[in-house]
């Protein structure tokens, strides 16, 4: 027996496997359950996740070891699957891929699974098509795309790969549809069971349909009969499901009705039944030819004729691509489509000649053996344990990267002299967004924290930001305007809750943090004239964002009565949240995670520091604990909470797509931590997620472009969203501002040898 791997080929201990599974009825679920089992059996070590595809939840009363099932048709469900997938630290995924079972426009549903997966994927195609649809392309494409190896059962699969979707030939595999191992038995012996003593049986197995061209054999039967009066042709299996979903047993009586009128009823038997492999190899050894009249001459796989051969079946077949290549070479008899005279002509001829009938069976058999399932899973699994030494490694060394000095190039470009642009397509402004208040704000912000800046490039910018925050005033509504046009045109008379929380601490901030005197004069004039509309905001991050203004305000201005009164207020109405949501597992203000979430306890803890409320601080430390927790991937890395996640009531984060943003939450709140608490654990919290720019994420990439001070957009499952827009490159900005602001700290109490590396 062939060895699993080369020697220096890492080995799979934990696989996720996705296909259709029995009880459910059809070809592909007998595929993969005996994928599953001849794995279990050839490799007893390896641990074998089995997630069944669904078309009709709560159908199927699945066995334990289907771990999960997918519903066909709900693509959250592929979502899901790719979370638990994830969660559960297997290290491949073995995709089993047939059209028609998977949702979507042509099983798109899938490839949003594979996006949201980390690790190697092969698949084995059950089809592959010439002439494929547009959406059959796509998808096709795409999953080609995702993986490391594809497995096909014919060469023509793999000629059709490379010519019709351009597919690399190293990446495809040829492994046959895999077979029992049986020893070679003579039909005769094994008529009894069946009832089918002194009868020549020609048998025609699987899933009753009309591509299975039972009628050109039936057709045949006549001639057959008037040279073998003992001829009996066997059609075993059920209906297939979707044929009875639409009409019942209709083509089955049909097919009866045509026997009887070509007078051969008695000699055909029709057996409705779905065989587990065991009974159906017992029925296939009892026959004497096998035959697969099937009509579809691009059928590039057959199961039926697999295991036909395999147990040592004299074939008879139509010229479909699967029998052309199997029965090569003399292993079985052709004959072309539709035609019932040849079939008869080829049975008579193989059930009046035992020695030529035995001589073919024997030929097939042998062939058959170097299709036996051990042997297919063993080349399976050296294709995934190929496919997981081609992953690239984790990056190891990225704790030793130093963080980035903040850089204010990317900043510069993606600004006028009206305001921060919002957007960008890869580093290039796209002016067709124009700017909005959110960027501009926290552009302010990072003016007053940047460090090393020249005086005169500080002011210019402090000046264009500030005016920008200021011009979206609009006093007849009381209201910070959000969104501009290109052409300095408003797009609205007032932004969002958030929008305006934002400007109020952009204010808070400037007015504590700015190198100028004229600039904190203005900003704290501004606040006073604004501040009020924080008691009006009604969402919580809303009204973290004016508390982190108020806290700035109050720190620079101890005795301000409106910053208190934020503070306080939405301090004690935070807390009440929490009140309200909290499970024994959720210590969260709100029953669903959404974007900017470390703001809230950094807002709680900056407000108990600038209050003294204890109680402020208690809980701000325990929902950072928690919201921690789930920003950490199996590998301990930070994993920023996916866009997927929102909203979704009391469930655990999915991991993507990832924003630049939320690491910059997290490490403002671990700042305000470690300054309420001075616990030095939350130095090393910010540091992790500061990594996280730097490539120790999900994907090993880095967001940051160290040149020019630029971030890219997003981490999302295929890889880095190129774009470089404004809040992204701010967000890195601001968290190199905070990550040396914090080094210094830790410096001042602890001297340099036990600083924030």
């Amino acid at each position: 027996m062939e060895r699993l791997m080369s020697e220096d080929a890492p080995c799979i201990e934990h696989l996720a496997l996705i296909g259709n599974f029995l009880p459910r009825k059809c070809g592909l679920a007998t595929y993969t359950t005996d994928v599953f089992k001849a794995v279990r059996e050839r490799f007893p070590k390896v641990r074998v996740d089995v997630y069944a595809m669904d078309d009709h939840p709560g159908r199927y009363s699945y066995p334990p070891e289907v771990t999960h099932s997918i519903a066909q048709q709900d693509r959250d469900a592929y979502i899901d699957a790719a979370r638990r997938i994830e969660a559960s630290g297997a290290q491949a995924l073995w995709i089993q891929h047939e059209y028609g079972i998977y949702g979507g426009a042509a099983g798109a549903h899938l490839i949003a699974l594979l996006d949201r997966l980390t690790i190697p994927v092969i698949a084995t195609l059950h089809t592959v098509l010439e002439h494929p649809s547009a959406d059959e392309r796509r998808v096709m494409e795409a999953l080609l795309r995702r993986c490391s190896k594809v497995i096909v059962m014919v060469e023509k699969g793999k000629e059709i790969l490379e010519r019709v979707h351009g597919a690399d030939g190293r990446a495809i595999a040829v492994i046959p549809h895999g077979v029992p191992d049986r020893e070679y038995a003579e039909p005769d012996a094994l008529k009894a069971r069946f009832g089918w003593e002194g009868r020549k049986v020609v048998l025609t197995f699987g899933l009753l349909a009309p591509n299975k061209g039972i009628e050109t054999l039936i057709a045949a039967m006549p001639e057959i009969v008037a040279n073998e009066p003992q001829a009996l042709y066997i059609v075993l299996g059920a209906t297939h499901p979707n044929l009875v979903a639409h009409e019942g047993e209709a083509y089955r009586d049909g097919l009866k009705m045509l026997a009887a009128s070509k007078g051969v009823a008695d000699h055909v038997r029709f057996i409705d039944t779905f065989l587990e492999q065991d009974e159906l190899v017992d029925y296939l050894q009892a026959a004497d030819i096998y035959a697969t009249p099937y009509t579809n001459p691009a059928q590039i796989t057959s199961g039926t004729l697999a295991y036909a051969v395999g147990v040592g079946k004299a074939v008879v077949s139509t010229p479909y691509i699967h029998a052309r290549e199997i029965l090569d070479g003399d292993h079985g008899r052709i004959v072309q489509f539709g035609d019932s005279a040849g079939f008869a002509r080829e049975i008579v001829e193989l059930l009046s000649d035992d020695a030529e009938r035995a001589a073919l069976s024997r030929r097939a058999y042998a062939r058959g053996r170097a299709m036996l399932w051990p042997r297919g899973v063993e080349r399976a699994m050296t294709c995934l344990g190929e496919a997981l030494a081609m992953r690239p490694r984790r990056l190891e060394n990225v704790t030793e990267l130093a963080p980035l000095a903040p850089d204010l190039s990317a900043v510069e470009r993606m600004s006028d002299a009206t305001g921060m642009l919002q957007h960008s397509i890869y580093s290039v402004p796209d002016r067709r967004h124009g700017y909005c208040i959110d960027d501009n704000a926290r552009a302010l912000i990072l003016l007053s924290r940047m460090e090393g800046l020249d005086d005169a490039v500080r002011d210019k910018w402090m000046s264009i930001y500030a005016a920008f925050v200021q011009h979206a005033w609009n006093p007849e509504r009381r209201r910070f305007r959000n969104f501009m046009h290109f052409d300095r045109n408003w797009c609205e008379d007032e932004g969002s809750e958030d929008s305006n929380g934002r400007a109020l601490w952009a204010l808070g901030v400037t007015a504590h943090e700015a190198h100028a005197h004229k600039h904190r004069d203005w900003a704290v004039s501004l606040f006073d004239a604004t501040a009020s509309i924080a008691l009006e905001l009604g969402s919580p991050r809303a009204r973290a964002f004016a508390m982190l203004g108020a806290a700035a305000m109050l720190e620079a201005h101890p005795g301000h009565a409106m910053a208190r009164t934020i503070l306080s207020r939405f301090g004690d109405e935070l807390i009440a949240l929490l009140d309200a949501a909290r499970r024994p597992e959720w210590s969260w203000f709100e029953i669903v995670l959404a974007y900017d979430n470390a703001r809230l306890p950094e807002a709680l803890l900056r407000a108990g520091k600038a209050l003294q409320r204890d109680d402020f601080v208690k809980v701000g430390v325990e929902t950072l604990d928690w919201i921690v927790a789930r920003q950490t991937s199996p590998q301990g890395r930070f994993r920023a909470v996916g866009t997927e996640s929102f909203g979704r009531e009391y469930a655990d984060p999915l991991p993507f797509d990832q924003q630049p943003l939320e690491a910059q939450a997290t490490i403002d709140a671990c700042d305000a931590a470690y300054a309420a608490t001075r616990d030095r654990r939350w130095l090393d919290e910010a540091m992790r997620a500061y990594r996280w720019y730097l490539g120790a994420n999900d994907l090993d990439l880095p967001l940051a472009t160290a040149q020019d001070g630029g971030c890219f957009d997003g981490l999302m499952p295929t890889g880095l969203n190129r774009n470089q827009g404004a809040e992204s490159i701010l967000a890195l900005q601001l968290a190199s501002c905070a990550i040396s602001a914090l080094s210094k700290a830790a410096e001042n109490v602890a001297g340099p040898a036990s600083a924030v590396a």
